[in-house]
């Protein structure tokens, strides 16, 4: 059997958003041959995820360790999972239909592609959707580098980093998230870009909720000095990698 593992951090109370990102898995419809594993892990204490979730469902995996921000609670999720393709899923989050059929479709399909990101729409309080304005490539491969690319010209990513699906040894390879207080899966996506072609999957994969809870609400997520050095760092990874896969590429 082959396995999808899902891994979802949870912090202080995005716990209560949990059952909702539980349904959408099970509205998902995998191809023959595969199932899902969800690998949720509690940031800190006084999460109680499990009292947001059934006990009786195997798929379900909970783990918890120190609080050290959600992408080193994604990695920790990570190293507790077992299949050969990891999904991120923010605890307030919801897959679209289909969403992980899609994706293991394409990384079954092109053994050349090392990760994959599909389209997202923003789920709002009321209920309702809107399109997420991310100027989207059409469909189909993203060539290595062509990410990097994007978010030097433009200063964000193209595609949304919580769609992504990856190979587990390249995730590994990575050593999961970046180990940043914010931007950590931009770091992923650009590392990701920087080692291997990906992919853009140009049905919803995503409703991405928006909330004022949300990491990207912080004052500090988009300017300041803390801002500049994670951006920094970021570049400097994906540059350094780059450098490398060109390397061996050359010998």
């Amino acid at each position: 059997m082959n396995v999808v593992s899902v891994v979802t951090p949870v912090h202080g109370d995005a716990a209560r958003f949990l059952p909702d990102a539980y349904a959408s898995l099970l509205a998902q419809d995998l191809p023959d041959g595969w199932s899902w594993e969800w690998c949720v892990q509690e940031d800190g204490g006084g999460v109680r995820a499990g009292s947001y979730l059934p006990a009786d469902d195997p798929r379900i995996r909970i783990g918890a360790s120190r609080a050290g921000g959600p992408h080193v609670a994604r990695t920790m999720a990570f190293a507790r999972s077992t299949g050969g393709c990891v999904k991120t899923l923010d605890s307030d989050d919801r897959l679209a239909p289909g969403a992980l059929a899609r994706d293991v479709a394409v990384l079954a399909e092109h053994p050349s592609v090392g990760w994959t990101t599909s389209r997202v729409v923003d789920l709002l309080e009321d209920g309702s959707t809107v399109s997420f304005e991310l100027s989207d490539p059409p469909p189909g491969p993203l060539a290595r580098g062509s990410a990097f690319r994007f978010w030097s010209e433009h200063h964000r990513p193209q595609v949304h980093p919580a769609t992504l699906c990856v190979r587990r040894s390249l995730l590994a390879l990575l050593g999961g998230w970046m180990a940043l207080p914010a931007s950590g899966d931009t770091g992923l996506l650009l590392g990701l870009d920087a080692l291997a072609d990906g992919w853009f999957i140009g049905d919803t994969g995503l409703l991405y909720r928006k909330h004022g809870g949300q990491i990207t609400a912080h004052p500090d997520h988009r300017t300041g000095a803390e801002w500049e050095a994670r951006m920094s760092l970021i570049r400097e990874h994906a540059a350094a990698l780059r450098d490398w896969a060109d390397g061996r590429e050359s010998r």
